[in-house]
């Protein structure tokens, strides 16, 4: 698929903030007044920067409060309620922290809950999608909820358990790698059932269905150079996972902490580029600019 900014952006900072909000509900670590003011502010600006970004691949960013409505059935609804519901819990949490000096322990685990919920709602969104088999797979929940644990451990500076989960992070990472590099072939589809003509015979693209572009192919048909792909993979476990856990490995301090953090959003930017310009969408077997 067509490799959004705005996609790139929301996937990526409101994982972090929802991450961090996740600690921060669990009590990791225990702050109160300007210090849980600083990590409340830092954990809301990646998280509602990143939805405000998601709404620029919309066509019409007027309507998306429309999408409240569909909760029952969208996947993108519910997040949207999530969030919402995430941000407000975490807002009364974050108030009994900074303003009254009190932890208010049910409400924080509700907050986080509610947190690691958004981001599986995210998630939800591509991975019910079975015309993209990269992404139809249980491992696409777990890479966002371990990505974003992972980032939000970081930012919480919980060095220990930052470290185990990155290294998790890049397990689940390969693993959906893995995976998705066999899935399109692997679900059955091919030109001939993605024509309807299989029936007839073997089927082979003659020529083009048009000699134009048009929306599918804009949005839907992204070709990445196997090469490319490969570099670009090994450059975002480098940055995302093994740059940072050597970093958190070394005497703490908040340069070599903002380092590790820095290393790891960029990895991770990477690693969301990949995701969707490596999703191979069924409708490019009809187009023939992909080979089952």
């Amino acid at each position: 698929m067509h490799p959004a900014p705005s996609v790139i952006i929301f996937t990526t900072f409101s994982g972090l903030g929802f991450g961090l909000l996740t600690f921060l509900g669990l009590g990791l670590p225990e702050v109160t007044g300007m210090t849980a003011f600083l990590l409340f502010a830092v954990a809301y600006l990646f998280a509602v920067g990143g939805l405000i970004a998601s709404t620029f691949h919309l066509g019409h960013p007027e309507r998306a409060l429309k999408a409240f409505t569909q909760w029952r059935t969208s996947w993108l609804s519910r997040e949207g309620w999530a969030s919402v519901i995430a941000l407000a819990l975490m807002a009364l949490y974050g108030a009994g922290l900074v303003f009254l000096g009190q932890r208010w322990v049910l409400l924080g685990y509700a907050g986080a809950l509610m947190s690691l919920l958004t981001v599986f709602t995210t998630s939800m969104i591509y991975t019910q999608l079975k015309t993209i088999p990269r992404w139809h797979t249980a491992l696409t929940p777990v890479r966002f909820l371990s990505f974003a644990l992972a980032g939000g451990a970081l930012l919480a500076g919980q060095v220990k358990t930052a470290i185990l989960l990155l290294l998790v992070a890049g397990v689940v990472q390969v693993a959906h790698w893995m995976r998705g590099d066999g899935a399109l072939a692997a679900s059955g589809t091919t030109l001939a059932s993605a024509t309807g003509l299989g029936r007839i015979g073997d089927v082979r693209a003659f020529e083009p269905p048009h000699t134009g572009s048009n929306y599918l192919l804009e949005e839907f048909v992204h070709v990445v150079g196997r090469r490319h792909s490969q570099k670009l993979r090994v450059i975002s476990i480098l940055l995302m996972v093994a740059v940072p856990v050597a970093l958190l490995m070394l005497p703490f301090n908040h340069l070599i902490a903002a380092l590790a953090v820095l290393s790891h959003v960029l990895g991770v930017l990477v690693a969301r580029w990949l995701f969707f310009a490596e999703a191979e969408h069924v409708v490019g077997l009809y187009y023939g600019k992909r080979h089952a």
